[in-house]
């Protein structure tokens, strides 16, 4: 569904619409179709900034998961100078 609306722009923006519009397309549709193509990126844009944040925190808690391994492998190899448990 399509609604009217009205807007006001400057002579150089319409004429820039209208010369990258060309006679093909209205200027309603050329401006729908920037408009949509922006939209969409702005969404996409957000996605990637939401990913990125569980990519970090995951990576967070693998470190410290990962320091906390290493820290009791380097306190359990401390009993034993060679590494072989006596018997």
């Amino acid at each position: 569904m399509k609604e009217k609306t009205s807007i006001t722009l400057s002579t150089d923006v319409l004429a820039g619409i209208d010369r990258l519009a060309g006679s093909k397309h209205s200027r309603s549709f050329f401006i729908e179709q920037v408009l949509r193509s922006y939209l969409r990126q702005r969404a996409r844009q957000q996605t990637q900034v939401r990913d990125l944040d569980r990519l970090n925190s995951a990576a967070q808690r693998l470190n410290a998961e990962a320091a906390d391994v290493i820290e009791y492998q380097g306190m359990a190899g401390d009993s034993s100078s060679d590494g072989l448990i006596e018997e």
